[in-house]
């Protein structure tokens, strides 16, 4: 599916599927209306069992489904990281605050680096699926860096960085999961399986209906709108980060609300 068509707003994405979808049905109903002219042609159309529709409309829908799910969850798993993400890195900020004020303050500019560079280019990057593990988050690293090497004055200081390491490395864990999620598309040949079903049971549908042009335009027109319906919800969901229903990083922003309030992302 072309990034053009994904970045698309959501009615002129629904334009764009339902157009598409009721030209492809309009053809399949010219041609078929055409071919069912002869009398030979006609008989042949006829004897295609209206028992195969239920089957063809049932393997449609177990494609869809099966497509669906993974388009789903695979959403929903990106917002979990970045929800991930955004809490641990929080409970890093609230933990540095046991910290001296030098390192607290250079802690905090540290997690503001990290989150803008997530704001500004790494979402902008993942929404074009340009974004790869192999790029490290050097402000994280820093911050982890300068937490393992904090000599703790107290107890409290020993538990805090503890817990900090951690939560760092659930930020960064978090990190490479939206990263990898960022990556996840659905490929030409599941598009092609649903779209081939569909044309398929279009075809059948005119064949049955070929007798009767009303019903035959009807029927075509109530199963093109449940494919292109189905196929909207799927490429709407399709890229996390791209198009009107995606993942936005305002979880992110609101770590550090004082120094990030001014950051604006340029996409995603």
């Amino acid at each position: 599916m072309g990034e053009w068509f994904l970045n698309l707003s959501i009615p002129w994405m629904a334009f764009v599927v339902f157009a598409a979808t009721y030209v492809v049905a309009a053809c399949v109903y010219l041609v078929v209306v055409r071919l069912a002219v002869d009398d030979r042609r006609a008989r042949a159309f006829k004897a295609f069992s209206p028992g195969m529709l239920p089957p063809l409309g049932i393997i449609f829908g177990l494609l869809v489904g099966f497509v669906a799910v993974q388009v789903w969850n695979d959403f929903d798993k990106v917002k979990l990281a970045v929800a991930t993400e955004a809490s641990s890195l929080r409970a890093v900020v609230l933990l540095g605050e046991t910290l001296p004020a030098e390192q607290r303050m250079h802690l905090r500019t540290l997690i503001n680096s990290h989150i803008e560079e997530a704001v500004n280019r790494e979402c902008p990057a993942m929404a074009h699926q340009r974004l790869k593990l192999a790029t490290l988050p050097a402000a994280m690293v820093e911050a982890l860096q300068l937490t393992v090497s904090l000599k703790p004055q107290d107890e409290s200081q020993r538990i805090a960085q503890r817990e900090m390491v951690s939560a760092l490395h659930r930020a960064a864990d978090a990190r490479r999961q939206r990263i990898i999620l960022s990556q996840s598309t659905v490929g030409p040949v599941k598009w092609a399986a649903i779209l081939l079903q569909g044309l398929c049971a279009l075809i059948a549908i005119a064949m049955v209906h070929s007798d009767n042009r009303l019903t035959c335009a009807i029927a075509l027109i109530i199963f093109a709108t449940g494919i292109a319906l189905s196929s909207l919800l799927i490429a709407a969901y399709s890229a996390p980060f791209s198009g009107d229903i995606s993942v936005k990083p305002e979880l992110l922003q609101q770590v550090i609300p004082s120094e990030t309030a001014t950051m604006q992302p340029n996409g995603g």
